[in-house]
């Protein structure tokens, strides 16, 4: 069976690499059960903050089961948030899984930063970019439509866009460790910049859930804005 050698001449074969996938994959599924648990205590009040670009629109279920699936979307969300510090570990011990005493203290530091990343991804989507798109699109044909969203499809709608702005929140402190493993430098960042400002326009267009130009430059500007970020921090990681 072939093997992977990693440094320290510690050789792991494919089905230990899938096993020792498996077990931090169990770690994260405990963590995020614990805190999806947790998050249950306010995610009524989540909730009305999520629900309040509608406030003006009635939300209708369709199922006795739509306002559970509705609390245990809030409550994931939320439990991602809470269980972040985890999930990042147990990613990064997986994909580099020698790493030294230095690179480690690199990672521990990356922890609660990229915790705070994403729960500030969340609030930028959450209370700056949704409400603007959400009364774009609850305005838009107005006059011949009448807009009657169910519960389950607008808080999945709107949980989606918020996990993948939390994402790309994370950008910053990715450089910023990919930097402190010598595998990108601030002058390669640099070059690339006009490329991803293209890639932000793009991935803009892709996240943004409407077509206005307003919308996407709300988010092509702090994609841009956090690339600065990171290459600042690759530069002071260099230095």
């Amino acid at each position: 069976m072939s093997s992977q050698e990693v440094p320290g001449d510690v050789k792991l074969t494919i089905v230990e690499h899938l096993e020792e996938l498996r077990d931090r994959l169990i770690v994260i599924a405990i963590a995020l059960v614990i805190s999806t648990a947790f998050s249950l205590i306010f995610t009524e009040r989540v909730l009305l903050v999520l629900k309040k670009p509608m406030e003006q629109h009635v939300l209708v279920a369709q199922g006795p089961t739509e306002g559970f699936v509705v609390y245990f979307r809030v409550a994931l969300i939320c439990g991602v948030a809470l269980a972040m510090p985890v999930i990042l570990y147990e990613i990064v011990r997986y994909l580099l899984p020698a790493l030294t005493p230095q690179e480690k203290r690199y990672l521990y530091l990356l922890l609660p930063g990229g915790t705070l990343s994403f729960i500030a991804g969340l609030a930028f989507a959450g209370l700056v970019m949704l409400p603007a798109a959400v009364r774009f699109l609850a305005s838009f044909g107005a006059n011949i439509i009448t807009p009657l969203w169910t519960i389950e499809k607008y808080i999945g709608f709107v949980t989606t866009v918020m996990f993948w702005v939390g994402v790309i929140f994370e950008l910053p402190l990715v450089m910023f460790f990919l930097a402190k493993l010598n595998l990108v430098t601030s002058k390669a960042l640099s070059n690339f910049r006009r490329f991803w400002i293209v890639l932000a326009a793009v991935i803009a267009a892709v996240v943004t859930p409407t077509p206005d130009p307003v919308n996407m430059v709300i988010v092509m500007v702090p994609l841009i804005l956090l690339y600065e970020v990171g290459i600042l921090l690759v530069k002071i990681a260099g230095k």
